[in-house]
């Protein structure tokens, strides 16, 4: 089993999406499959209502209808998560299933990639990456949760606050 894990989405009918995302995971349990099918996740989001009572907080569904499956495409798991009851079929083109991309992973929110972060605010730094690779400056906010750094470098004699992801800077080692 070389071939790794991909996230693929799945139509479901109306409401159905817990349900299918439970008879997905069942399935795969009691077929011992849990090798092939990874993960079943309904994306969500927080949102607060309005009403006449005031204000509340519910969690509802980004893509209604949707379920994402984690898993390893083969005949096999292809034809269990088809044949769950709810289900419709894999989104796709010419009914094949087809994959996220890393990007569509990342805006979903779906897998968080962990970056370590070796560096702190005031701390002195090297722009890694973009435009203003090779830049140098001083660290003055971190945001983590948003992977936001802010820098701020020193471009024309001037001080100059810049906005860059975690990964596109780096700690200068003296």
């Amino acid at each position: 089993m070389a071939e790794e894990a991909k996230w693929y989405v799945v139509h479901t009918y109306s409401g159905y999406e817990n349900a299918v995302s439970a008879a997905i995971l069942k399935a795969a349990e009691n077929r011992k499959m849990t090798d092939l099918i990874r993960e079943v996740n309904i994306p969500m989001e927080t949102v607060t209502e309005y009403t006449d009572a005031g204000e509340k907080t519910v969690e509802r569904k980004v893509f209604p209808g949707y379920v994402l499956v984690k898993m390893i495409m083969t005949d096999e798991s292809w034809h269990l998560v088809r044949n769950v009851r709810g289900a419709t079929g894999f989104v796709g083109s010419d009914g094949k299933a087809v994959p996220l991309t890393e990007q569509e992973i990342i805006n979903l929110g779906v897998e968080r990639q962990e970056i370590v972060v070796g560096y702190t605010i005031g701390d002195r730094v090297k722009v890694s990456d973009g435009p203003l690779a090779g830049f140098y400056g001083v660290v003055d906010e971190l945001e983590p949760e948003k992977d936001r750094v802010r820098v701020v470098v020193s471009m024309f004699g001037r001080e100059t606050p810049v906005d860059l992801e975690l990964d596109q800077v780096e700690v200068i080692k003296e």
